[in-house]
């Protein structure tokens, strides 16, 4: 993709982001001098692989414990609809709201960019057309009958749900909605030393996230 994305050995941003399932900011601060932390970035709730993710966690976070790892992720949506959501569904992980992508802009996570002619496409500049978007096909849990578009993945998914859309997530989905997702393990010196960011090469792999198996092996190397 074109942005680049921090990797293994460079230093994190500092960040301070709100938190959405406790009182007060999260910054990474937090954790400098006193533990390794994952940072998963997200975008907003209106993408139903991203919510999974978010439950996955809640168990990666458990084995990451064990190895002295904290867990921390990022949502793309503002802090009350966040709130309002994780209410009703709670999440194990802490949770932090940046509804402007902010962090993800900081830790160069790309973000897709539609443009109108396929002579100036190309998903290695994170330049995309919207028929190009309705031609992929993806299924990356495996819950759909068969392999679909985004949109309509996302769509299904949703709908199995009882997930409707607010206002916010339109408008955050208009404004960020080929945002894509990051995870990075930061060391107690505040040091990147693994990375994973979504779609990196292939458009295919939108909406594939790192694996357990994936997080805990990258951790064991710390």
């Amino acid at each position: 993709m074109a942005s680049n994305p921090l990797g293994p050995g460079d230093p994190a941003p500092g960040f301070a982001l709100p938190a959405v399932n406790r009182e007060g900011q999260v910054s990474l601060d937090d954790y400098r001098g006193r533990s390794p932390v994952l940072i998963a970035m997200f975008r907003g709730l209106h993408c139903p692989f991203c919510r999974r993710q978010l439950v996955q966690l809640g168990t990666t976070q458990d084995k990451l414990r064990a190895l002295g790892v904290e867990t921390m992720a990022v949502v793309n949506t503002p802090l009350e609809r966040a709130r309002l959501y994780f209410k009703y569904r709670p999440a194990r992980v802490l949770l932090t709201a940046d509804p402007e992508a902010a962090t993800h802009r900081s830790f160069g996570v790309p973000a897709g960019a539609l443009v109108e002619n396929e002579s100036e496409a190309s998903w290695a500049q994170g330049k995309v057309t919207m028929g190009q978007l309705q031609a992929v096909r993806i299924n990356p849990t495996g819950e759909l009958p068969a392999a679909e578009n985004p949109f309509v993945a996302m769509e299904i998914l949703n709908k199995q749900e009882g997930f409707e859309l607010t206002e916010i997530d339109q408008q955050i989905a208009a404004t960020h909605g080929l945002q894509l997702g990051g995870h990075f393990l930061i060391d107690r010196n505040g040091i990147v030393r693994w990375r994973y960011i979504e779609a990196a090469d292939r458009i295919e792999d939108l909406s594939k996230f790192p694996s357990d198996e994936e997080i805990v092996a990258a951790a064991r190397g710390l």
